[in-house]
């Protein structure tokens, strides 16, 4: 099967194909919709291109007959109804492209070959583990009692000042939360490779469609009244669409990008899901790493970022595994999906704290991000990927809980000494 691409000629030609790994990811799709749209939109656009053809070439006899001194009246009211039809065929042909766009618009990636099948979380496949667990001689708390025993988090406060899922960091923690940002930074930048990038927090309706946040997930999103504008969810909107309807050259290829930004989610479907502390916030800190790459490359491009996001726990000494997603857990624009999960003692368990993908081509056809091939001069999508290069408040509840003393203190991970003045310890 070729690269997937999901466009309606793709669809229409490969239908089977498409429907039985589209059933892969679970949920309902009106494949006989799709057919009606597609098929209007087939048999208008030619009827429209003939009757313009028509047009033109009646034009064109008016023109001879002009200059041969002939009568042109009945041919000229001939020409003027035939461009009422025009436009008439013409407006179907915006309203039935658009009815199929729009339809597009709400389908998901297909999951790539490789991706397990499953329909939940538990179907996932363990790919590795890295790093012990800390074992305590006594019951290791959960964050948020540290954070309020410490004095550093202050959930009371934050309730007053904009209700709940937010947080008040204050002294230590306030400061390790700015230590984590700059340490991860300067890790994606400096050892692996990434270039720096300090985008808008605030993007436009069709930056977000381009990524697949809209139309999709808009009840997730915080709109600006009165602006058709949204904070954005993550680094990844603002990073995938730096190229948007762009041509970039192979030989500038993969390229590769990190940015911090503050995260906005109203996380509208996990009433119930992460009450306490700050696993799950409307606002949080995140560091987003981004490749462009041909579709040759991006493969092993996906495991290369998933390692650059492994770094980050490996260097600040906190136990994780890395999960291969399957079929039915992938995210909406994702085509395969390794999520990092960082042990937690205080809670017993594991928690995402990254999700490394390759959307493919998906993102870059709504985007229209193309690159040149060297070989033949050829045009084709980028793949694009995508990754936290942490969660910054998940990591800190990590560092928080794997780090905790008996005597209610906290070691600092010696790789963030240096960014926080070489304090070693919160107390």
């Amino acid at each position: 099967m070729p690269a997937i691409m999901l466009d309606a000629r793709f669809i229409f030609e490969n239908l089977e194909a498409v429907k039985a790994r589209m059933a892969r990811r679970g949920g309902e799709c009106d494949w006989g919709r799709f057919q009606e749209l597609y098929q209007k939109r087939r048999e208008l656009v030619p009827k429209a291109d003939a009757m313009r053809n028509r047009r033109k070439t009646m034009s064109e006899q008016i023109g001879k007959a002009r200059g041969k001194g002939e009568g042109i009246e009945e041919k000229k009211a001939e020409v003027r109804k035939l461009g009422e039809e025009i436009a008439a065929i013409e407006k179907e042909v915006v309203l039935a492209e658009a009815a199929l766009r729009d339809w597009l618009l709400l389908i998901p990636n297909l999951p790539s070959d490789g991706v397990p099948d499953g329909k939940t979380a538990q179907d996932n496949r363990l790919v590795r583990e890295s790093g012990a667990k800390p074992s305590f001689n006594f019951k290791p708390r959960a964050h948020w009692d540290i954070g309020e025993t410490l004095g550093i988090l202050d959930f009371e406060r934050a309730a007053k000042l904009s209700g709940s899922r937010f947080v008040v960091y204050r002294g230590a923690a306030a400061r390790m939360e700015r230590a984590l940002i700059n340490f991860m930074l300067d890790t994606q930048t400096r050892e692996n490779g990434y270039e720096e990038i300090l985008p808008p927090s605030l993007v436009g309706r069709e930056i977000m469609v381009g990524t697949g946040q809209l139309p999709k997930f808009a009840e997730d999103m915080f709109k600006v009244e009165g602006w058709d504008h949204y904070l954005v969810p993550t680094a990844e909107v603002p990073l995938t669409n730096l190229h948007r309807d762009e041509i970039l050259e192979e030989e500038r290829l993969p390229l590769k990008y990190a940015a911090y930004t503050p995260c906005f989610r109203k996380e509208a479907g996990s009433h119930g899901k992460d009450v306490k502390g700050i696993i799950r916030q409307h606002q949080f800190n995140k560091i987003e790493i981004v490749k462009f790459a041909t579709p040759e490359q991006s493969y092993s491009e996906l495991e290369s970022l998933t390692t650059d996001a492994e770094s980050i726990l490996q260097k600040l000494g906190l136990p994780y595994r890395v999960m291969e997603l399957c079929a039915g857990d992938l995210g909406f624009s994702a085509a395969r999906t390794y999520d990092l999960e960082v042990w937690l003692p205080g809670e017993g368990g594991y928690k995402e704290i990254s999700s490394c993908s390759n959307c493919e081509a998906f993102q870059a056809r709504r985007a229209n991000i193309r690159y040149r091939r060297s070989k033949d001069k050829k045009l084709d999508f980028v793949h694009t990927l995508n990754g936290s290069g942490l969660a910054v408040g998940r990591t800190l509840v990590a560092v928080l809980e794997n780090h905790q003393q008996s005597d209610g203190t906290v070691v600092v991970p010696e790789a963030l000494r240096p960014y926080m003045g070489g304090m070693n310890h919160i107390s």
